[in-house]
């Protein structure tokens, strides 16, 4: 807390997070002003705690064509809903559509993270996505099932790099289900670059991120050639 009580902007963004007002559901007002706790971040979806609702919500960001997403876990952002939010992605039920880029606040970790974490992290109720293997047509989904579920890894997590295409994996277990994903989380990607390892767990894995993952962000893909593919898009501390 002290560092709070010295700092003017951590200061702010502690009140934004702890202050604002609470709502039962997401706020789908099209041109509304949305908060959000970054959870994990790609071009195609950033995934954040909707910090109005504490809900769990997929922003679709019109990034330039030539840019990287830029944001990281825990930041508080701040974006403007779209007049057209598109909320008619069976496969993807919580993503809308921002205006224009969101723009970084701060960012915010602590007991409040922990809980909230702790209060959306995925029960146990079969497969991950509610099917086996790494993908599903989408013909098959009817809006009935998230396509972003924060995992508290029973064993794990372990970073792969395969040699053959240089893609970083990650792999955990989870009610006794053995887990593999394709990695979409750059710090991960960036982490196994970095110290050129083939594979990274336990505490070398926890040394090279700077933090001891305790959740994996996983979450469903937009259709490629009519399936929807799992993967990990965030490997996320205890808050």
């Amino acid at each position: 807390m002290a560092l709070f009580s010295r700092d003017p902007a951590a200061k702010a963004i502690k009140r934004l997070v702890e202050r604002t007002p609470q709502r039962s559901t997401v706020d789908l007002t099209p041109g509304s002003t949305v908060f959000g706790l970054v959870l994990g971040s790609t071009n195609e979806t950033t995934t954040v705690v909707d910090l109005a609702s504490q809900t769990i919500v997929r922003w679709r960001i019109p990034w330039p064509e030539d840019f990287v997403t830029d944001l990281a876990v825990f930041d508080v952002v701040e974006g403007q809903l779209a007049h057209d939010i598109e909320r008619d992605d069976l496969a993807q039920p919580e993503a809308v559509t921002l205006a224009d880029l969101p723009r970084r606040l701060g960012s915010y970790h602590g007991r409040r993270v922990r809980k909230w974490l702790e209060q959306l992290a995925s029960p146990a109720d079969g497969p991950l996505f509610g099917f086996r293997g790494p993908s599903a047509p989408y013909w098959e989904f009817r809006g009935e099932r998230p396509s972003v579920a924060l995992i508290a890894a029973d064993r794990g997590p372990q970073l792969l790099r395969r040699s053959d295409d240089g893609s970083t994996w990650v792999r955990f277990g989870w009610f006794g289900d053995d887990v593999w994903l394709l990695c979409e989380d750059a710090h991960a990607i960036r982490t196994m670059e970095a110290t050129r390892r083939t594979s990274l767990a336990g505490k070398d894995l926890a040394t090279s991120l700077g933090f001891r993952p305790t959740y994996v962000l996983t979450t469903l893909s937009q259709p490629i050639d009519g399936h929807c593919y799992k993967s990990c898009t965030g490997l996320l501390p205890r808050g």
